[in-house]
C-alpha cells in the first residue's frame, strides 16, 4: 500500500512539471533561444579586461548572424591590497569587476533589459614581476569568464522568457 502511494505521489508531482522547458530547447511555438543569442552583437571594447570579456560572451552566443540586437557594457574594474603578512615578500590582492550591460534592439533603440555582475578574484603577489603580473592576469581572466558567463546565462533567461 506504501509503494502505491509513492507511487501516486510522485506521478503528481509530475505532472506540474509539464512546463518544463530547457533552455536551450525548442519551444513549442518554434523559438529558440540560440538563434537569439547569435543575433546579438557586442562591440568592440577599449580595455584588455573588456576584449576578455566581450570574448567570453560572445563564445556562447553561438555563429553571427544579422545582428538584430546590441548587447552594451560598461566596465570598471579595481585592484587593492588585501592584506600583507609581516616579515614576508607576499601580498594578498583582489581584483575587483564589476560590469552594466543593457540588451539594445537595433531596429527601436529600445532597451529591452538591463543588469549588473560583478567578480572578486583574489591572488598573491610575491615581488617578483613576472609571476606577479602572470598571477594579476590570471585573476582578470578568472573574473572575466565568471562574470561573462553569468551576463550570458541571465541573456539567454531573458530571450527564452520574451513574447515578441
Amino acid at each position: 500500500m506504501r509503494n502505491i502511494f509513492s507511487v501516486l505521489v510522485f506521478c503528481l508531482f509530475l505532472t506540474g512539471c509539464s512546463g518544463y522547458r530547457p533552455l536551450y530547447g525548442t519551444a513549442p511555438d518554434g523559438k529558440n533561444v540560440a538563434v537569439s543569442l547569435s543575433a546579438i552583437s557586442v562591440p568592440e571594447q577599449r580595455t584588455r579586461t573588456g576584449q576578455l570579456l566581450r570574448n567570453e560572451i560572445l563564445s556562447g552566443f553561438g555563429s553571427p548572424i544579422a545582428s538584430q540586437y546590441q548587447l552594451r557594457m560598461t566596465i570598471t574594474e579595481f585592484t587593492g591590497a588585501v592584506s600583507a603578512t609581516p616579515g614576508t615578500v607576499v601580498t594578498r590582492k583582489r581584483f575587483n569587476l564589476t560590469v552594466r550591460y543593457e540588451l539594445v534592439e537595433l531596429s527601436s533603440g529600445k532597451s529591452l533589459t538591463t543588469g549588473s555582475s560583478f567578480a572578486n578574484v583574489s591572488y598573491d603577489t610575491v615581488r617578483e614581476p613576472i609571476a606577479d603580473l602572470q598571477s594579476a592576469e590570471n585573476a582578470r581572466l578568472r573574473s572575466t569568464t565568471e562574470v561573462g558567463q553569468d551576463i550570458r546565462q541571465r541573456v539567454a533567461a531573458f530571450m527564452a522568457t520574451r513574447t515578441t
